[in-house]
């Protein structure tokens, strides 16, 4: 492949994983909890060595995938009436257990299992600050929780949900739509500030989403055209070489 085909080939990858990371933000446009994802760009400069370099033509600037980040900015809440359904208008993430080990999730669809086991909708079990399970006893009635995340019945206290922040967020990484792997430490929040009832809708904008899929569909359909131009471009210069040396 020349340098050019490679260079364009270098922005047609990362534009192709621009257009995944969209459509997943679409695709979760109405999932609680949800947080959008963007991807972040730059230049990676490879210095061209030699005496035949042409002036100016001693950098070759690739475009290089550096991350994909995750915008914590918080979803709206909107009221549900369910008792087991709870919100975090700030920092902070639930704790769930799964097969795969504990993950945080900012979904708060819980509900009991038959059990009593609080869970989410994937019926992993919710986690209490010690990192237990949290089971309802089968006569507690009229559960309230409080902002801390105490829980309560009409018989007494129950137990408490965990909330927990990472040390380092950026080191998350996504597991479906609404389970995140820490991979890191984390610490417990204080005061999450839990409303009962409530639950985070996705930050996604549909419609900021759907217009950057565009774009994106555009300059990857520019990139495409320009590599097949400069493919047709080799081949006709081959077709006419070739017979005269012949």
């Amino acid at each position: 492949m020349d340098l050019n085909s490679a260079i364009a080939a270098s922005r047609l990858t990362a534009q192709l994983h621009a257009m995944d990371v969209t459509a997943n933000n679409l695709a979760n446009a109405n999932t609680a909890g949800f947080k959008r994802q963007q991807v972040q760009f730059s230049d990676w400069l490879s210095r061209q060595a030699g005496e035949g370099v042409p002036p100016g033509g001693r950098i070759v600037a690739y475009t290089q995938d550096r991350a994909t980040w995750r915008d914590q900015q918080a979803g709206a809440l909107g009221q549900t009436g369910n008792p087991f359904d709870l919100a975090l208008p700030g920092d902070g993430y639930f704790t769930v257990s799964t097969a795969r080990g504990t993950r945080l999730t900012r979904d708060g669809r819980f509900g009991p299992l038959p059990d009593g086991t609080l869970a989410d909708a994937s019926a992993n079990p919710v986690l209490d600050p010690a990192g237990q399970p949290i089971r309802l006893p089968p006569e507690a009635v009229n559960i309230t929780v409080a902002p801390d995340g105490a829980i309560a019945s009409a018989s007494g206290p129950i137990g408490r949900v965990g909330v927990v922040q990472p040390v380092d967020p950026a080191k998350m990484r996504p597991e479906g739509g609404t389970l995140l792997d820490a991979a890191g430490p984390t610490t417990p929040v204080a005061a999450p500030g839990i409303v009962q009832g409530t639950l985070e809708a996705s930050n996604v904008q549909p419609v900021l989403e759907l217009t950057k899929m565009m774009n994106d569909a555009r300059e990857f359909q520019f990139v495409s055209q320009y590599l097949q131009a400069e493919s047709d471009r080799q081949q006709s210069a081959i077709d006419k070489i070739l017979p005269a040396n012949a």
